[in-house]
């Protein structure tokens, strides 16, 4: 997808239903509403995708970014809540052993409810964002930066570029990513969900969130770790007697490596917390967990090549606005 590399941008993390917090973040930036659609005289909104799932105002949410996305005034990439939304509602195909591409277990079911519900009585504009969605692309490469909703792994996304030069899919792509170790699967977890490994000796960790996991998020940027401590990437620590163990050659030769010289990189999706800044000068992370009365977060990009701390944006997210 093309940008122009002499305009500036104002890229956003993850809305997730909390529309009143994005209007209130869209006008500190200096958009204005104008004919239905917020718009800046200079600049152009960039999202990062998950503006569905979670919150409380989902449906205003996606109008807002749609109206503007459609008008010129922002582009939006997808993000693992969008390509879940799509699965939920997508059959899967014979042989996957699923009815639907993404299985409508409880889990699952309370991943997606506030969405649906807050859909039930528009079944229409459900149908027609899910349409819209598949015009979300994968990822952004502007040259000077880039955008994924998680992990840049620039191998996978080459190979998307061959069948989906513009990075947006098809059904039939969705459909293969309900096949375990399928192309599209691989592409779904890595450039979505981003990197895991798996907890030492069949250990678990139930998170805040109450969910038990057998695998842990890791860094894909850290250039010589030597520990798991050295790797993790999530809100959940992990416990110090893992933290402290050592990786071994086989784990690390399995990490993926953005590197230091390589294009700023913005990402989402980590439920960051405390006071937004860069990880390193290329790599930022945007996602702030607006919807657990965190910030929704922009960073406000010019013709920079390296991030600057100072150019990040925010507006706290109040607790009337976020998840009940």
């Amino acid at each position: 997808m093309l940008v122009d590399p002499a305009r500036g941008y104002d890229l956003i993390g993850d809305v997730h239903g909390c529309a009143q917090a994005l209007v209130r973040l869209l006008e500190a930036l200096g958009y204005r509403q104008q004919s239905g659609v917020w718009r800046h005289p200079q600049r152009m909104a960039l999202f990062l995708g998950d503006i569905v799932d979670r919150g409380p105002r989902i449906r205003e949410a996606l109008h807002i970014v749609h109206a503007m996305v459609e008008a010129g005034q922002a582009l939006c990439i997808m993000g693992n809540h969008e390509f879940n939304a799509l699965g939920w509602s997508t059959p899967a195909p014979p042989g996957s052993g699923r009815q639907f591409v993404r299985e409508h277990t409880p889990r699952h079911a309370r991943m997606i409810r506030q969405t649906l519900e807050q859909f039930e009585e528009h079944p229409g504009d459900w149908q027609a964002f899910l349409t819209w969605f598949y015009r979300l692309p994968m990822f952004l490469d502007a040259g000077r930066f880039r955008l994924v909703h998680a992990c840049w792994d620039a191998e996978l996304i080459d190979s998307l570029r061959g069948a989906y030069p513009d990075g947006r899919i098809d059904e039939a792509f969705l459909q293969g990513s309900a096949l375990p170790g399928s192309f599209a699967s691989r592409v779904f977890n890595r450039l979505l969900r981003g990197t895991d490994m798996r907890l030492p000796d069949g250990q678990t960790l139930t998170g805040d969130d109450g969910i038990t996991r057998a695998f842990f998020r890791t860094k894909f940027w850290e250039e010589d770790p030597q520990t798991y401590g050295d790797i993790v990437f999530q809100p959940d620590a992990l416990p110090d007697e893992v933290a402290r163990m050592p990786l071994s050659e086989s784990e690390k030769s399995m990490l993926l490596r953005y590197g230091a010289k390589e294009p700023m990189l913005f990402v989402g999706h980590y439920w960051r917390s405390g006071r937004p800044a860069p990880i390193r000068p290329n790599l930022a992370c945007l996602d702030y967990s607006a919807v657990l009365y965190g910030k929704l977060v922009a960073y406000r990009l010019d013709q920079e090549t390296r991030i600057d701390p100072r150019k990040f944006a925010w507006v706290e997210v109040e607790r009337p606005e976020a998840l009940q």
